[in-house]
């Protein structure tokens, strides 16, 4: 007997006491409490009108297809086949959830890269406003004065101009050229009472000079060390490299205390600011970066400045280490607010077009001495920014410049060797005749010059007119036949020397010989 509803046999059936159908209960009930009728007939009904039927356990036939084997296997397969179709609708969906939570990681990621260059440009951009705003009122003064330049003068009247134009330049204000004139006037008087220190490290020393170490410092793929500055307070060696990154190295431990990296070309030139913690970098990536110490001790980038237009070969510190110059092969060079990296003014020759390749401060920080691709020497005054001088006889590029500390002599090295320049005479009194000259370095003391050539030759200074004499050559030992640059360590105990391949050098009084010396000196 089946349901009148469902047509199926039911598990609870009930009979009606009106129609005497038979229901399942469950249905039944259902119905007459929605509608309070019977579905079959339409006549009215209550629960009360349900009776109850008892009767034994009811066991449902099975399926036709299920009582042989091969239906069995079938109903079996159908299951599986639904099951694999759910797990690989499954794989599917979790594939496409994933691929859309990359890419809105990868769109998170990006956002907060761009937000935060933007805020990186926008603190630039209000510090520079904010130097710009306290260097304006000077302006017209010193555009003035240097209209009636005629040797040198502003590369675009106290600002660049055209299209390719990055940067104002104001010009060397008032204030700051009577800063300048006070530090000349302090320098001076100063060098006046200098006398050679004690601790300078003697002839006989330097005559036992070799090898102490070698320090790769720089990558192997692109060997050569191109410039080098020394912190005498802190011994600390700074190294530019051609793998564009700077190296600084302290001395004492051998360990590297950073590796600054950023520039995209070799590093032309590395100067440390006195004893803080700023470090000049100038590279053939047309820029200069200002670099100062972090908490973690690492250096970061803190100005990029990109005033000049082509390749840029050196930077100087004046004695202030306030301010600092940069020259290029624009035919420019800078000179630079140190605090801010605004660029004050950039001046070129209006009387002849020369590349600037080597630059260096005067020390007493009035004069500037620069070196040109076209083989001449040109001295500029800098508070004019005028040329004053220019020396000619060189052949070949000037690689280097460097004054003697008494501030009487200038030596440039070049292509064909070293000249000595006498600055009150402003004449050449002496040749070096070191074919490739790349560096000349005057110790701090001003009692030694170092020459850096296929080997590394050191002179003990003098006057015009007595001979300087050889005292050291240091070979070569990179195997490139090109030393690079060397400059001379605290109290000349040592010398460091750059070359062609990755490895600073230290030449020194061997262990045995320094121990000797402290001994006697006690």
């Amino acid at each position: 007997m089946n349901c009148a509803i469902s047509g199926e046999v039911p598990v609870v059936p009930v009979v009606s006491k009106k129609t005497g159908l038979l229901y399942e209960k469950r249905l039944i009930e259902s119905h007459i409490s929605d509608y309070g009728k019977c579905p079959v007939t339409g006549e009215p009904h209550t629960i009360d009108d349900i009776v109850a039927i008892k009767t034994g356990k009811i066991v449902k036939p099975k399926p036709l297809h299920t009582a042989s084997i091969p239906g069995l296997l079938g109903s079996f397969q159908t299951e599986w086949d639904s099951l694999i179709l759910s797990n690989f609708s499954l794989e599917q969906q979790l594939h496409t959830a994933r691929q859309e939570l990359s890419h809105a990681l990868y769109q998170q990621d990006a956002a907060c890269r761009v937000i935060a260059r933007l805020k990186k440009e926008r603190d630039e951009a209000r510090q520079l406003l904010s130097e710009a705003e306290r260097q304006l009122p000077a302006a017209p003064e010193v555009t003035t004065a240097n209209a009636t330049l005629s040797n040198g003068n502003q590369a675009a009247d106290g600002g660049e101009q055209g299209p390719d134009a990055k940067k104002i330049c104001f010009g060397i204000s008032a204030e700051v050229i009577t800063e300048l004139t006070d530090c000349n006037a302090a320098l001076s008087q100063q060098r006046k009472k200098r006398q050679i220190p004690p601790t300078l490290a003697s002839i006989d020393d330097l005559e036992k000079f070799t090898q102490l170490s070698s320090h790769p410092l720089h990558k192997t793929s692109k060997p050569g060390i191109f410039s080098m500055d020394i912190l005498h307070s802190k011994d600390v060696i700074a190294t530019g490299g051609i793998d564009t990154t700077a190296v600084l190295f302290d001395r004492p431990s051998g360990q590297i205390l950073s590796t600054l990296t950023g520039h995209s070309k070799k590093v032309t030139s590395i100067k440390f600011v006195g004893d803080t913690d700023l470090v000049l970098t100038a590279s053939s990536d047309k820029t200069v970066r200002i670099w100062g110490s972090s908490e973690d001790g690492n250096y970061a980038c803190r100005h990029i400045l990109k005033n000049h237009s082509a390749e840029v070969r050196a930077v100087t510190v004046h004695a202030t280490n306030k301010y600092f110059v940069s020259a290029s092969l624009d035919s420019t060079w800078c000179f630079y607010d140190m605090s801010s990296g605004l660029c004050l003014a950039q001046v070129t020759d209006g009387s002849e077009k020369v590349d600037y390749t080597a630059a260096a401060f005067h020390p007493d920080g009035l004069i500037l001495g620069t070196g040109t691709a076209q083989s001449i020497v040109k001295i500029w005054d800098v508070k004019s920014q005028a040329n004053v001088a220019k020396f000619g006889g060189h052949t070949g590029e000037i690689t280097s410049v460097s004054f003697s500390e008494n501030g009487y002599f200038l030596a440039t090295a070049a292509q064909d060797g070293v000249r000595l320049w006498d600055l009150r005479k402003l004449k050449n009194f002496r040749t070096f005749e070191f074919p490739d000259a790349n560096s000349v370095e005057f110790d701090h003391s001003g009692s030694y010059l170092g020459i850096a050539a296929s080997d590394i030759r050191v002179f003990q200074t003098a006057s015009v007119k007595a001979e300087w004499n050889p005292v050291k050559t240091l070979p070569d030992l990179s195997g490139t036949g090109k030393a690079t640059c060397v400059k001379f360590g605290p109290d000349a105990k040592y010398v460091a020397v750059g070359s062609m391949d990755r490895n600073l050098r230290i030449f020194g009084l061997p262990s045995n010989d320094s121990t000797e010396d402290s001994a006697q000196d006690s």
